[in-house]
């Protein structure tokens, strides 16, 4: 018998799977349990200091140092795991190169012999050589008039979005209450919101141009804040109730924490659909803006500016979402999934 107990003691023990290691070296949600504590009593040991993070980069280290764990796979065997940064920006840089060439490729050539007529659509060529009149233009005073214009009515609706969504999402009478007027902003075609703008504010100025943004964004960002709201984990807020805190307390200090990166996320996306409402509402009058330039070029040429004005408009709406995307990984390092 001891020598068959010795066979056994001396057989390797099973190499752990990659996927059981995970499992263990990964809480994506423990690190929002720091909110938790704050809401009731200053108890630790909850997390590290350095968030799940620091648990999933360990893990990876430990499983290419132990032979008894096996590596994980590669990212192009994984559901759901971004490639690195290089191979998104090789990605990425193909799709538009793919897209650049079918556009090259249908407005190449004579005028009689283009697939698509250039009163139609101009080729690259030709929108690069417009360049130069479109500073005789003043670009920069109607690139500032729309921004200053998204951002004032993008402000004021993350303002009243999300206070009223927080109230909505952990109080469902006010949600219950408020349900039918988000439900009618969202189903009016921007076209009708833009004519109802018209009407209640007076005409073509700055006040009905800032209440269109508003109102076309407003009930995104509510509804939004409501399922931020709501995909909190009820663990935190049941162990906030078990420390004590009141229900302000579990609002402020437990589902706002744990709802604010989700938040941020859907701002990043509605100001870039603001961009492309305020050019709406800027054509319908001629008083400055990328949208009244998109329209007179339309009217009276060049039309090479209309593809341009496209290409500067999406250019600034990547350039501010990259640069609220970067601040927001770096202010939420433990969701690794922003």
């Amino acid at each position: 018998m001891a020598g068959g107990e010795d066979k056994k003691a001396d057989k390797p023990a099973p190499k752990a799977s990659w996927t059981d290691t995970h499992a263990v070296v990964t809480a994506p949600d423990d690190a929002a349990a720091n909110a938790v504590t704050a809401a009731g009593g200053r108890r630790g040991g909850m997390t590290p200091a350095g968030g799940p993070g620091k648990f999933a980069k360990a893990g990876d280290v430990a499983a290419s140092r132990d032979p008894n764990i096996a590596r994980p796979p590669p990212w192009w065997k994984r559901l759901r795991t971004d490639p690195p940064f290089p191979m998104r920006m090789l990605f990425g840089g193909a799709m538009v190169g793919i897209v650049m060439f079918i556009w090259w490729f249908v407005t190449h050539g004579e005028v009689y012999a283009r697939i698509v007529s250039p009163s139609v659509l101009p080729s690259p060529g030709e929108v690069i050589d417009s360049i130069g009149k479109m500073g005789e233009r003043h670009l920069g005073d109607a690139i500032f008039d729309t921004l200053q214009r998204v951002l004032i009515g993008v402000v004021t609706a993350a303002v009243v979005g999300v206070t009223l969504g927080v109230l909505a999402g952990s109080i469902r009478s006010v949600s219950a209450a408020l349900g039918p007027i988000v439900i009618f902003l969202r189903s009016v075609p921007m076209a009708a919101l833009l004519f109802l703008t018209l009407l209640l504010f007076g005409g073509i100025g700055e006040k009905q141009k800032t209440m269109f943004i508003f109102l076309a964004v407003v009930p995104f960002v509510f509804s939004d804040t409501i399922k931020a709201i709501a995909i909190v984990p009820e663990r935190y807020v049941e162990t906030a109730q078990t420390l004590g805190a009141s229900r302000f307390q579990i609002i402020w200090k437990v589902l706002i924490p744990l709802a604010i990166p989700d938040v941020i996320t859907s701002l990043r996306f509605q100001f870039g659909l603001a961009l492309g409402y305020i050019t709406l509402a800027e054509s319908a009058g001629q008083e400055g803006g990328l949208g009244a330039m998109i329209e007179a070029s339309n009217r009276q040429g060049p039309r090479e500016h209309v593809i341009l004005l496209l290409f500067i408009i999406a250019f600034i709406a990547y350039g501010i979402d990259l640069i609220l995307r970067t601040l927001q990984r770096g202010a939420f390092r433990w969701r690794r999934d922003l």
